[in-house]
């Protein structure tokens, strides 16, 4: 197995230990890890606090930069789609990971399958009901003042 990979699987068995998910992320740049992170839910009672997420905010504030194209991610678990999509947001090159989502849901884990399930409905059918609230008029329009900024 990779090392990176190796690292990864080392901090979701200690954060187990530790009272914590099975979780653990490794960023990768140019085969130096840049930053890593386990599942904190239980420790910041945040709900972003994955470790994939802490391991991007790591990085981040380290480089200064929202950007981490070049950058590589080794994963114990599939990815959520929070994660997912904030490793997409940044620009993040490529993801490996050990366990699957399925693996997830067989241990009481499945929230993320049940996620990306929801996903692939309309926006009509989805559990988390979002609905558009159109500016008022006369409103001040934020992407119209981000356009003209740009």
């Amino acid at each position: 197995m990779d090392k990176f990979m190796e690292r990864a699987i080392e901090l979701a068995v200690e954060n187990v230990r530790e009272g914590g998910q099975p979780f653990g992320a490794v960023l990768v740049k140019n085969g130096h890890l840049v930053a890593e992170g386990v599942n904190e839910l239980h420790k910041r009672f945040d709900v972003s606090a994955h470790a994939e997420m802490l391991a991007i905010r790591r990085a981040q504030k380290k480089m200064h930069t929202t950007v981490l194209e070049g950058y590589t991610m080794y994963a114990s678990g599939e990815p959520c789609p929070m994660c997912l999509t904030a490793m997409s947001f940044a620009g993040i090159d490529q993801v490996y990971y050990c366990n699957s989502v399925e693996d997830a849901v067989e241990v009481g884990l499945g929230k993320s399958k049940a996620i990306y399930e929801d996903l692939q409905k309309s926006k009509e059918e989805r559990a988390l009901k979002i609905v558009q609230m159109p500016l008022d008029e006369g409103q001040e329009d934020p992407m119209k003042i981000w356009k003209e900024r740009s």
